[in-house]
């Protein structure tokens, strides 16, 4: 960190009280693991909750998953550096889930099909090592992909409660482990909270799956969606409504690299010389579809649903949730951007070169990390005790993403992999060690996702990274969603192919880009896997193809949809109405979830206690069926 960061992250309203209950919140979660563990009996039961869950329930899980701190720290990235402008990202993701729930696009059939996940959906359809290889890779894709989850999250808790090195002296046995693994002392409080965050969250994964997991979604929710309304209005009763739009509309400028003159990129993303341009709107419109129907522990909710037509339910009302996860992250990071270039000891620290920032920064200059921006805003504005409050519903956010994924990723891995390897050796997993050895892969994966956010150092957004390495498994498992889902010609040497060719996304990573001596943009990246997963789809079914029927080709309503987002995008371009537009859409999108919350909050309640008494009374049968052997 640069000089004087300490002193800055020491300025917070944080106290003891806060303390108190951020560290009380927690402890119930693991409550809730030790006090479901006793309902689970078999493999439905940890994966999918038994197929049991009620709309209301489905929701709160749902946003509980996807709004994770992880996704709160990089929204709020992404507006303090893109402005209004980052809103886009949250309007295609509104959008996009809403027409899936409309049409129940790829997961009403999924549902309606009775598979645990994906990969097993591509034994169903195309053959077992189809079935291998796309679990290895959306393990692979998605255990990278939230490789960065412990240490963002970590450091808004820094951030926010003013812990650092100088006001925590660590003993000298941490200073050597810390040593040892080649960080510097100051980093050590940073280390400290990622490693009592993951332990905790493995204890009750482990103990609980997916009935712990939608519980404690459940409470999130609850917490969660009071503490994103309120701080949204103390954010903006600290700095003024108009004053927000007036800052990023003087200081977020850009030169247009045609006519010299300046833009206001602020509220513009169609502007190639700001932070995204027009390939990064279409691959945010992709990567929104992605995310709710593709993403695998946003697929688990809908497999988890106790009917498809509660999936489609799900994913209409659900795509308010998916506006605001967005939405009301990034309004905070332009919240923090203006109060940052209104206090001159913060701009320094964080544009120490002035703004807008150089591409590089002079040697021996270095600037504070953006992520700390929105958590020191929040640790200056909120009071004493509503301050906790947030806090704890930030780590709530927090354990809800880490629980989902660490249970969906150990789930493919032994679903998936491992039992389809031991099946074709003429051996069967039981469901008790089948639960067993997912408890094992979830406390991997977690020792992994600590190592590696203590070591890696891309220089990558956030959410541009997470885009990245989801789409090493996404742009392969889209093309055999479609293909084997809508296409009857669709082949699994087509399937096999896509797979394969999907790996290709890896080169969007910095690390990579700087080892092979090449730079080309993210989105670039993520918008060529996609065209050559679908063309090897496409030339490897043709090439070697199976005889098997299909369904119906994409619904009507998708290209209607499609059609009324690009006039709509077309229209505001050409009136240079941007501003209108996202002040509409962030009064529109906070009123519509508040109206959500009250909902979801009630009816989940009576859908807990609904899932609860299932649970008790036995449910469906102690072993789900395994898909039959299509492999030839």
């Amino acid at each position: 960190m640069p000089p004087g960061a300490a002193d800055a992250l020491r300025e917070t309203n944080f106290t003891t009280i806060d303390w108190v209950i951020v560290i009380a919140y927690p402890l119930i979660s693991l409550g809730i693991g030790l006090y479901v563990a006793r309902f689970i009996r078999n493999m439905n039961d940890f994966v999918v909750a038994g197929h049991r869950l009620g709309v209301c329930l489905g929701i709160a899980t749902m946003t509980g998953t996807e709004l994770g701190l992880i996704t709160v720290m990089y929204n709020a990235q992404k507006g303090f550096t893109g402005g209004f402008a980052a809103f886009h990202i949250a309007l295609a993701a509104g959008l996009v889930t809403f027409v899936v729930g409309v049409t129940g696009f790829l997961v009403y059939r999924l549902r309606e099909m009775q598979v645990l996940t994906i990969p097993e959906f591509y034994e169903r359809r195309f053959d077992r090592k189809t079935r291998i290889l796309g679990g290895i890779m959306m393990a692979f894709g998605g255990i990278l992909n939230m490789g960065l989850f412990l240490k963002v999250g970590s450091m808004f808790i820094v951030g926010i409660t003013g812990l650092s090195a100088e006001s925590w002296a660590p003993p000298d046995v941490v200073i050597s482990a810390v040593d040892a693994i080649g960080l510097s002392v100051e980093s050590w409080p940073l280390a400290a909270v990622m490693v009592f965050l993951i332990t905790l969250v493995l204890a009750y994964t482990c103990l609980g799956g997916m009935v712990s997991v939608v519980i404690a979604d459940y409470v999130q929710f609850v917490v969660l969606s009071l503490g994103l309304l309120l701080t949204s209005f103390l954010a903006v009763e600290s700095l003024g409504w108009t004053n927000i739009f007036d800052s990023v509309d003087k200081h977020m400028v850009v030169v247009d690299s045609v006519d010299k003159q300046p833009v206001k990129s602020g509220f513009d993303p169609t502007i190639a010389e700001g932070d995204f341009g027009w390939e990064y709107i279409i691959w945010m419109g992709f990567v929104g579809l992605v995310s709710c129907g593709i993403w695998p522990t946003s697929v688990a909710r809908a497999l988890a649903m106790d009917s498809p037509n509660a999936v489609k339910r799900q994913y209409m009302f659900g795509s308010i949730s998916y506006l605001i996860r967005f939405l009301i992250p990034c309004f905070w990071g332009i919240c923090a951007y203006v109060f940052i270039m209104q206090d001159e000891s913060l701009k320094q620290l964080f544009f120490p070169s002035g703004y807008p920032p150089p591409e590089s920064l002079p040697e021996g200059v270095e600037a504070m990390d953006n992520l700390y921006a929105m958590p020191v805003f929040l640790g200056r504005i909120l009071p004493v005790g509503i301050i906790g409050i947030i806090s704890a519903g930030m780590i709530a956010a927090f354990m809800s993403t880490h629980d989902s994924y660490l249970l969906c990723w150990s789930s493919v891995l032994t679903q998936d992999v491992v039992a389809p390897i031991c099946k074709s050796f003429g051996r069967d997993l039981k469901p008790k060690t089948r639960i067993t050895l997912s408890r094992v892969f979830i406390v991997l994966v977690g020792l992994y996702v600590l190592y590696w956010g203590l070591l890696y150092k891309g220089e990558d957004d956030i959410w541009d990274y997470m885009a990245v390495t989801g789409a090493i498994y996404f742009t392969g498992a889209f093309a055999l969603l479609l293909g084997g889902l809508y296409w009857k010609g669709a082949s699994s040497g087509g399937a096999f192919l896509a797979l394969l060719v999907g790996s290709m996304a890896v080169l969007g990573l910095s690390p990579v880009q700087d080892f092979l001596g090449i730079e080309i943009a993210s989105a670039w990246v993520g918008l060529t896997s996609i065209g050559a997963t679908l063309a090897a789809m496409i030339v490897g079914s043709i090439c070697f193809p199976d005889r098997r029927t299909s369904t119906t080709w994409l619904a009507r309503w998708i290209t209607i949809a499609c059609l009324v987002l690009g006039c709509c995008f077309v229209w505001v371009a050409v009136l240079d109405a941007w501003e209108c537009l996202w002040m509409v859409v962030l009064i529109g999108g906070v009123g519509l979830f508040a109206v959500l919350a009250i909902v979801v909050t009630f009816g989940g309640f009576f859908d807990v206690v609904k899932l609860i008494k299932s649970l008790r009374e036995g449910g469906e049968s102690d072993s789900p069926q395994e898909p039959q052997d299509q492999s030839r």
